[in-house]
C-alpha cells in the first residue's frame, strides 16, 4: 500500500488535538485490547485488567544471563562518545548529561534482539490483535543528581499529531535496567486514564521534537483536566528492581519526576505498533519527525528482528 492510498483511506481525524484555544476531552473510540486469551500467554483476568487499567507489570520476565547482557549495553553505549555526538541522542537542556538515546533497537545488536524477544512480542501481538513492528525504541537514562523529569503526556497524542498513527493500537513496554525506587523519579501512571483522549492546546511549530525530546512544552494535559484525570483514577508508580517490566497503552497518562538521589533510573522502551495501525501524513499538517523517532520505513514485523 502507497502512502497516498493509505492517507486517503484516513478520511477524518478522529482525535484532533493542537487545533482550538481550549483543551477538550473525549472518549476513546478505538478497543484497549484486540486479542484474546488463548491468542498469547496472558489469560482473560489480565486482559481484562488491561483493558481497565491500561497498564500490566511483572516483577521479571527474563533469565538473568539476558538482564546482564542489556545492562552491559546500557553501559557500553552512555560511554560512547560516537553515541552521545548522533542524531539519535538526546541531551539534557541545562546540562551535558544524555538523556535519551533513540532507534536502538537499530543501532545496537544487543538491543535489537531484545525487541525481538518472544516474552514480550508475544504479549505486545496478544494485547494488539495480530504481528507489530518497533514504532520507536530509546533509552532513557534518568541519572542520579540531576535527571530531569518527563511532565505528563499521553503517548499517542503525540504518535497522533506528529506521527500520523490513525488508531490507539500501539502499546509501550518499559523495561528497567536499574532499579526503580519511589525516590529516583520511577515511571509514574494514571490507570484508567487511557480511556479518554485529551485535546491539547497550540500550534505545532516546524521541527517541534527538536525542542520537545529535551523538555516537553506542547501536547501537554492541562491543569484542569490532569487534575480530574486523577481525581478519578489515582496514580500509580511502579516500582522494583531491573529486569521488571511494565505495559501501558499509548494513551495512558504517564510522566516521571526528577531525580536528585545519587541512584540513576535507566529503562528501555520498546514501542510495538499494529502492522494495521502503520503511520500516514502527520494529523498536524507538517513534515514526519525522523525515522529515528517515528518509524516510517522498517515495518519488519517484531519477532523476525532477531
Amino acid at each position: 500500500m502507497d502512502q497516498a492510498f493509505a492517507d486517503s483511506m484516513v478520511l477524518v481525524d478522529r482525535y484532533p488535538s493542537r487545533v482550538a484555544d481550549t483543551p477538550r476531552v473525549t472518549p476513546r473510540l478505538d478497543p484497549v485490547v484486540y486479542g484474546m486469551a488463548g491468542d498469547g500467554p496472558l489469560d482473560q483476568a489480565t486482559l481484562d485488567q488491561y483493558d481497565e487499567n491500561g497498564l500490566l507489570y511483572f516483577d521479571s520476565l527474563f533469565s538473568d544471563a539476558d538482564l546482564q547482557g542489556w545492562i552491559d549495553e546500557l553501559n557500553r553505549l552512555r560511554a560512547d562518545a560516537a553515541v552521545k555526538s548522533s542524531a539519535q541522542a538526546i541531551i539534557e537542556p541545562h546540562s551535558q548529561e544524555l538523556r535519551s538515546i533513540f532507534a536502538v533497537h537499530r543501532t545496537s545488536r544487543v538491543m535489537r534482539h531484545l525487541a525481538a524477544h518472544p516474552k514480550i512480542v508475544g504479549i505486545a501481538e496478544q494485547l494488539l490483535g495480530g504481528p507489530v513492528y518497533v514504532h520507536q525504541s530509546r533509552i532513557n537514562y534518568k541519572g542520579g543528581f540531576r535527571g530531569k523529569e518527563f511532565y505528563w503526556h499521553s503517548d499517542f497524542e503525540t504518535w497522533h499529531v506528529e506521527d500520523g498513527l490513525p488508531g490507539m493500537r500501539t502499546v509501550s513496554c518499559s523495561i528497567s535496567l536499574t532499579p526503580n525506587t519511589p525516590h529516583n523519579g520511577p515511571l509514574m501512571l494514571i490507570p484508567g486514564s487511557h480511556h479518554r483522549f485529551i485535546a491539547c492546546v497550540g500550534r505545532t511549530p516546524e521541527n517541534h521534537y527538536q525542542a520537545s525530546l529535551r523538555r516537553q512544552d506542547l501536547g501537554i494535559p492541562d491543569d484542569e483536566s490532569l487534575a480530574r484525570l486523577v481525581q478519578d483514577f489515582g496514580i500509580v508508580a511502579p516500582t522494583g528492581p531491573a529486569g521488571s517490566v511494565t505495559f501501558f497503552d499509548c494513551n495512558t497518562m504517564h510522566g516521571s519526576s526528577s531525580n536528585i538521589t545519587p541512584m540513576a533510573r535507566s529503562n528501555i522502551f520498546i514501542v510495538y505498533n499494529s502492522l494495521q495501525n502503520k503511520p500516514v501524513s502527520p494529523f498536524c499538517g507538517l513534515a514526519p519527525r525522523p525515522n529515528f523517532i517515528a518509524e516510517r520505513e522498517e515495518f519488519t514485523r517484531a519477532s523476525e528482528l532477531g
